[in-house]
């Protein structure tokens, strides 16, 4: 078994303990509370978790919540709170940011090592260090991190442990194996996690893997969609796009699990297609656990 593989199986047991987290009044403290203006930062899978969990913020009327990759932070703009995830503590561009954000606007990073460069540049520390990878690859930390976001908001229920248990035991949707091309669609917050299950398809198998909002995929993108491609919808889809996909001849795959759980299955696929294509998805071509840029890069 793979690295990804073994830490995939573990989410709902992360999940529990991410849960668990959020409810502890230290925790609490440091997590965005109610009415603040924020801004939550990653970069790859943890920029899209951000913009999964600022769209659920803000969408439960808890306070304006926006989502920057770090390097593309808006500096002229005041926020009460910044929200970095870093699963590894040491991506230079989050470090790059929270210190240049110390002493003015408190900052908060979520990560799955405190023991990296991140403890002294961030204000204040969640630590998840149970859902840490081994695999350059991520997936329970994301996933885990953000859980406890959720959890935090409330809107975290036994529901998504048990769905993402089913994930990891139903089999996958037939046919995907031999798709040459896949689409991921979302719907508010579940947009990230579209645009996180086609990086996981990406890196871990080098597959043609597109993310779009559903309702603007009709607007271009359904184009290519075809006999020997997939599209599949993380939550709820709008009314009539899955007959204009199948019309295409197409494969539709609709999303029945909470979307987090959904999000558990196509990293399923992820692996599978790796395995078919004889790659090893804990060391994806070009790729490295933590991106450290050398000081003076761009």
């Amino acid at each position: 078994m793979t690295h990804v593989e073994d830490e995939l199986t573990s989410q709902p047991e992360c999940w529990n303990r991410a849960a668990a987290t959020a409810a502890d009044p230290v925790t609490a403290r440091v997590l965005p509370a109610p009415g603040e203006r924020v801004a939550v930062v990653g970069c790859g899978t943890s920029f899209f978790m951000a913009r999964s969990a600022a769209a659920l913020r803000e969408a439960s009327g808890q306070g304006e919540t926006d989502a920057f990759a770090a390097s593309e932070f808006p500096h002229g703009r005041a926020y009460d709170r910044v929200l970095a995830l870093t699963r590894s503590g040491t991506t230079t561009e989050v470090l790059g940011l929270l210190a240049r954000l110390r002493g003015h606007t408190p900052t908060t990073a979520i990560t799955a090592d405190p023991d990296t460069p991140v403890r002294a540049a961030a204000d204040d520390l969640v630590v998840l260090d149970h859902a840490d990878e081994r695999s350059v690859v991520q997936t329970r930390f994301a996933t885990t991190a953000l859980t406890l976001l959720r959890a935090h908001l409330g809107l975290h229920t036994g529901a998504a442990v048990a769905d993402a248990r089913t994930a990891l035991t139903a089999p996958l949707p037939e046919g995907l194996l031999d798709c040459e091309q896949f689409t991921f669609l979302g719907r508010g917050w579940t947009t990230g996690l579209a645009e996180e299950a086609a990086l996981k398809l990406r890196e871990a198998s080098r597959s043609w893997a597109e993310a779009y909002s559903a309702m603007e995929y009709r607007h271009g993108p359904i184009s290519i969609a075809g006999p020997g491609r997939a599209v599949w919808m993380l939550g709820e889809a709008p009314d009539g796009l899955p007959g204009q996909v199948r019309a295409t001849g197409a494969r539709w795959v609709a999303g029945r699990l909470d979307p987090l759980a959904e999000l558990v299955r196509v990293q399923r696929l992820a692996v599978a297609l790796a395995a078919a294509r004889g790659l090893d998805p804990d060391h994806p071509r070009h790729l490295t656990r933590s991106v450290i840029l050398a000081p003076g890069t761009p």
